[in-house]
């Protein structure tokens, strides 16, 4: 999809709605007229307080990742662009955001949540992207003085896989938005978000400078375009959900084309959720964020991996 311009539109807005302001006329107008130019619009709230998590919502053509099947959950699908939707998310910044955007940037993180957190299109249910993952942790106070990154954690609607065209609009806005290193950016996201990770990955993958994919899957004709990128994906080798030959199959292929640069950690016992002790342990984020692209690691993260158990 061709990048477009985004038209910021600095409305103040309630926990589930816009509060009209007296730049009123000019939202409609915007609202009115992006849907006929395809261009998506920002509705922001207020400066996020560095250290917190607030909701912001932007305006973006419309999903057509219907989920009315299992297979729907990874396969990418284009956007709508007669048609827009407001994507609601969290964002979050780290307390030393000024400092760090004054010298060379802050990295960037995206989330993608699970099915069990879909939400109603009208941001209402929002609260439920905190359940899980970083988000969870980000309301954590010890956990969030220390996290260096700007973090992106948004909502996929109900019924709905993600749209990894989507996603790369979003991470447009706020890189056009924030001072964003992109040498690095990164992506995480478990069971539906993590097929959306890989999705995106594959949708671009010189983007991200790492990744970690949870209990998801893909498409093994996308390994020759992964081969470049730091993986660290995990799986339960118990889970009925989404079964463990997902994450293998991926892996082996990725593998295949000669890369070092893929690890896949199979908890033994371990069911579905495979994220909680994954996003609980430090080693991942230690791991996450010392990838850049202007660095490139020549390996997997085996280091890190030594006091994970049961790796392949």
């Amino acid at each position: 999809m061709q990048q477009r311009t985004l038209l910021p539109l600095k409305h103040k807005r309630t926990y589930t709605g816009i509060r009209h302001t007296g730049m009123v006329y000019t939202s409609i107008i915007c609202l009115l007229i992006c849907p006929i130019i395809n261009l998506p619009v920002s509705l922001f709230a207020d400066m996020p307080k560095p250290g917190m998590q607030v909701v912001q919502s932007i305006v973006l053509p419309a999903s057509t990742s219907t989920w009315k099947k299992d297979e729907d959950i990874g396969i990418p699908r284009p956007l709508d662009v007669s048609k827009t939707e407001t994507i609601y998310y969290w964002l979050f910044l780290p307390l030393n955001y000024e400092t760090q955007s004054q010298s060379g940037g802050v990295p960037l993180l995206l989330f993608l949540h699970g099915r069990g957190e879909w939400g109603d299109a009208d941001g209402t249910e929002i609260a439920k992207v905190k359940m899980h993952g970083p988000p969870r942790r980000l309301e954590e106070p010890e956990f969030a003085k220390d996290f260096p990154c700007i973090t992106v954690s948004p909502q996929c609607k109900t019924g709905f896989a993600w749209s990894p065209d989507q996603m790369m609009l979003l991470l447009d806005h706020i890189e056009q938005h924030y001072k964003i290193d992109k040498n690095r950016v990164y992506i995480t996201g478990l069971s539906m978000g993590g097929f959306g990770t890989w999705m995106c990955l594959n949708n671009s993958p010189n983007r991200f400078a790492a990744a970690a994919p949870i209990c998801g899957g893909a498409d093994v004709e996308w390994a020759k375009n992964l081969t470049h990128i730091p993986i660290w994906t995990f799986h339960g080798d118990q889970d009925q959900i989404v079964k463990v030959d997902q994450s293998q199959r991926i892996v082996d292929a990725i593998r295949k084309t000669g890369s070092r640069k893929v690890l896949l950690t199979i908890y033994k016992g371990e069911g579905h959720d495979s994220w909680t002790r994954t996003y609980d342990n430090q080693l991942l984020f230690d791991w996450l964020f010392q990838q850049s692209l202007a660095r490139p690691s020549d390996t997997a993260p085996s280091d890190a991996a030594a006091s994970t158990p049961d790796v392949r």
